[in-house]
């Protein structure tokens, strides 16, 4: 397996330390006890941090670009669960947290630059420090929600409320994804799509 982790500066680690700003307030000794522990990696557009069937190892926050996870159907599709922009954390959660064989892939979007912890790591700072325990609930609890939201509009509203929905709520992103993912991710074929953005102009 291929090794994407590399050392760098502290300065490259300045995003993830803005976002967990926005949440908890760490200290210079607590910020220190972090950033050992991160590593710093860009990764080649198409390229695959996990594929399926191996153990994922590592939590990555996107400092730029776009990842997704999807996995393939018993028809040989591919199915979008989770795609990962800037700001945003990107694992498979089980195959993470429970070091169980992958059912998922992860791969780059876009050429990107990612900051990974591993799981002994970030264990080991939930005990040093646990403003960090605290700075990851929130932002599972969040994933949790938009994970629920997800799966409720795929299930109660119709597939064109549900495009003109995620345009609303990510307008940028709607822009930077093939037709194809943004497709798979909601659910919908890309010959529906294509008749929903041509009716709409979106």
């Amino acid at each position: 397996m291929k090794n994407y982790l590399n050392t760098s500066l502290p300065e490259q680690f300045q995003p993830l330390l803005d976002h967990i700003g926005r949440f908890v307030d760490l200290d210079m000794s607590e910020k220190e006890l972090l950033l050992g522990r991160l590593s710093f990696k860009k990764v080649k557009k198409k390229e695959y941090p996990l594929s399926e069937g191996q153990i994922c190892n590592y939590n990555y926050f996107v400092v730029k670009g776009c990842l997704r996870v999807y996995l393939i159907t018993n028809s040989g599709l591919e199915q979008i669960t989770q795609f990962g922009i800037e700001n945003w954390w990107i694992t498979d959660f089980d195959s993470f947290e429970n070091q169980t064989s992958s059912a998922f892939f992860i791969q780059a979007v876009e050429e990107s630059e990612v900051i990974a912890i591993d799981k002994n790591a970030l264990e080991n700072l939930y005990n040093e420090v646990p403003k960090v325990e605290r700075y990851f609930r929130i932002i599972l609890q969040k994933n949790f929600v938009a994970a629920q939201r997800r799966i409720l509009w795929i299930h109660t509203i119709s597939s064109e409320q549900r495009y003109r929905n995620f345009v609303e709520q990510f307008p940028a992103f709607v822009q930077r994804v093939p037709q194809y993912m943004l497709a798979s991710y909601l659910g919908i074929t890309l010959e529906f799509l294509s008749k929903i953005r041509a009716k709409k102009n979106l």
